[in-house]
């Protein structure tokens, strides 16, 4: 149960678009849990490289190097949860690019 104790912040729908080229890893504090919605998900995590299907899902320190986008030519649509720390980056990113 330590997993939802440190998963109890912002719920999201994220829909990551099909790229050429995977955006540079990042890091910050925080804990992240993604469930794939609908497409495929490629998470590099650290030296790991995943695809994920509809119906997989993740859970990772984002103290890891990381980073996110849909494997092939359509979009993947993820439920990401976020705790606290991970909530505040993911919400001053969203509101910079905005």
């Amino acid at each position: 149960m330590w997993a939802a104790n440190r998963l109890r912040g912002l719920p999201a729908s994220i829909t990551y678009p099909p790229v050429r080229t995977l955006p540079e890893l990042r890091i910050h504090d925080g804990y992240e849990w993604v469930y794939v919605l609908s497409g495929r998900l490629r998470l590099r995590l650290g030296e790991q490289d995943l695809v994920l299907t509809r119906g997989e899902a993740a859970e990772f320190d984002t103290r890891t190097p990381h980073a996110m986008t849909a494997a092939g030519g359509k979009p993947a649509q993820v439920l990401s949860i976020f705790n606290d720390a991970g909530a505040r980056i993911h919400t001053r990113i969203g509101a910079a690019t905005n």
